[in-house]
């Protein structure tokens, strides 16, 4: 941390010195800013609820991934009542292929929370921002800024390396993090804070970029301490991470004439509440004859193994699951917990991108 502290002194060669980076900041972003479904333009008020779904949304996804699903919820879903009034499955149907899919379900629960606890209206106060489910420090800290202009930084992965850059923090994250979200503090001015947060967020995914950054395009090029040593590429430091050990399982895609098995999982846990084929336990070192066993009880169903296997990465584990597909008579039973599905009407079901390469696997020729 001392390090970190210590590369300031290089900065003073800048336009104006310390005090002025806000203004700098800020005069880049007049010009450069992103045309974003879910950002006011300039002189207009930012939607409260536009800005805390577009955060929910972006956490762990692509501005680019997001911007298709966010224009869908909001034609479904204009505010925050119309979202706690819907049901949880259809939310969760709605936000199908967007992943980590515990955000849908904290952001059904924050809508009715809001409508429950705050007549509709999202509180206008960090701490109590915070208060609300799925919504984390970051998050409240965005929604406060930009919705309701309150003088606190959010800090996401973008602002962290323009900040881990801009004062070459040593220190290798996540360890890192406090001393970051102090220096990014420094960057606020005494007003504009939403606008100060979406600036550093676009210039850390359009200029100050994981590679290639363009230094000369940069409002801090001349302050930059990384920049200035030759190495700015190799901020931020990050700890290694471990990789998860590889898990094995089986899937089974189940047809009765035109109907696929299904089930829902748990609410809680991964995937909890997406609509999935029946599958085996996702075990380290499962062998197939193991996973095979765990199928589900289906009279008469011999169960032949597809070629190849389908893989898939969670953020903790990457998954490997074998595929093994059967048809039943026409008059079989679901299994208790399980439910037959008419296979046209698959896109309306909640199904993780997981899923949907398993039964695109099962049903391929």
């Amino acid at each position: 941390m001392a390090r970190a502290a210590k590369a300031i002194p290089n900065t003073h060669k800048m336009r104006g010195g310390d005090g002025n980076r806000p203004e700098l900041l800020l005069a880049w972003y007049d010009r450069n800013r992103r045309r974003l479904p879910w950002r006011a333009l300039p002189g207009e008020a930012a939607d409260p609820y536009r800005v805390w779904l577009s955060e929910i949304m972006l956490q762990q996804t692509t501005v680019r991934a997001v911007g298709p699903y966010f224009e869908k919820f909001l034609a479904r879903w204009p505010d925050v009542e119309a979202m706690a009034n819907a049901s949880l499955d259809d939310v969760l149907r709605m936000w199908a292929g967007l992943g980590y899919y515990s955000r849908a379900r904290n952001l059904h629960a924050c809508a009715v929370a809001v409508r429950r606890d705050h007549g509709g209206a999202f509180p206008d106060r960090e701490e109590d921002l915070r208060a609300l489910p799925g919504i984390g420090p970051y998050t409240a800290a965005a929604i406060a800024a930009i919705a309701f202009g309150c003088r606190t930084m959010p800090v996401d992965g973008n602002i962290e390396r323009v900040v881990s850059r801009l004062f070459a923090v040593e220190e290798p994250l996540p360890k890192a993090k406090p001393r970051i979200r102090e220096l990014a503090a420094t960057l606020l001015g005494p007003s504009r804070s939403g606008d100060s947060a979406q600036a550093l967020m676009d210039l850390g995914a359009t200029i100050c970029t994981p590679k290639k950054p363009a230094c000369a395009l940069c409002p801090f090029s001349d302050e930059c301490a990384a920049r200035l040593r030759g190495d700015q590429e190799t901020f931020p430091r990050k700890t290694p991470k471990k990789a998860g050990e590889l898990r094995r399982g089986a899937a089974f895609v189940v047809r009765r004439g035109g109907e696929l098995l299904v089930r829902t999982r748990p609410t809680k846990g991964l995937l909890g509440g997406m609509t999935e084929v029946p599958t085996s336990d996702w075990l380290a070192a499962q062998d197939d004859a193991t996973a095979l066993k765990q199928a589900p009880s289906i009279g008469g169903a011999r169960w032949r193994r597809k070629v190849g296997t389908v893989t898939h990465v969670f953020t903790h584990f990457p998954l490997e699951l074998a595929v093994y597909t059967a048809t039943a008579a026409a008059r079989t039973r679901a299994p208790d917990g399980m439910r037959w599905t008419p296979i046209a009407t698959l896109q309306d079901e909640a199904l993780p991108n997981l899923m949907r390469k398993v039964i695109a696997h099962g049903l391929g020729d």
